[in-house]
């Protein structure tokens, strides 16, 4: 069976053309920087600063916390969404629960600020569930479907691992690969070009 890219995906921000407009100005777009391995996506030269809070568990005071230079994602979506590692949510202070992308219901909010004004999101902050992204004539060839839970096998130097929980997503327009983000990469050692090998 052919090996599946592993791709690390570091913290991100995918925001709405009306948030974009606020963050950046009337009418703006976003600039392509590099391409991404799923067909259409892109890193754009765009970034923002993702402002939270802590809170002092002796006294109640809060303390505003920022996480600077996030790069926005294109295209433009229909919903904002922030997409951090668990390491990063604790870092901003925000209780950001593991989900799919796109289930953001009842998730975290944070503040966007761009260098034209600010976005107040009262939900949209996840971490995302590992996942891996097929065609369906992959799915077909793997015997996996869209949504089923199967097993990652990662071989790196000195930090080989089996990923759980990994959530299988079929589309016609995406391209074959694995996501993981910056606190699983570095768990496996995962610099570089990474392959994985399905297990279900």
């Amino acid at each position: 069976m052919k090996e599946i890219l592993v791709e690390t995906s570091a913290r991100h921000v995918h925001v709405t053309q009306e948030t974009l407009e606020k963050l950046f100005g009337e009418g703006f777009q976003l600039e392509v920087r590099a391409m991404l391995s799923q067909p259409g996506q892109f890193v754009s030269n765009q970034k923002v600063d993702l402002v939270g809070y802590k809170v002092n568990k002796v006294t109640g005071e809060k303390t505003e916390t920022r996480i600077k230079g996030v790069s926005i994602l294109g295209p433009v979506r229909k919903a904002n969404q922030v997409e951090l590692a668990a390491t990063d949510a604790r870092t901003l202070g925000v209780q950001a629960p593991i989900r799919e992308s796109g289930d953001i219901a009842g998730s975290a909010g944070c503040k966007l600020v761009g260098p034209k004004g600010e976005v107040e999101i009262s939900e949209g902050v996840i971490i995302a569930k590992r996942h891996i992204h097929m065609t369906p004539a992959d799915a077909e060839e793997f015997g996996v479907s869209n949504g089923q839970i199967v097993k990652l096998e990662v071989n790196t130097p000195n930090r080989s691992l089996i990923f759980g929980d990994v959530v299988v997503r079929v589309r016609d327009d995406f391209a074959l690969a694995c996501h993981i983000d910056t606190d699983e990469s570095n768990a496996a050692n995962a610099g570089g070009k990474v392959f994985g090998t399905l297990i279900k």
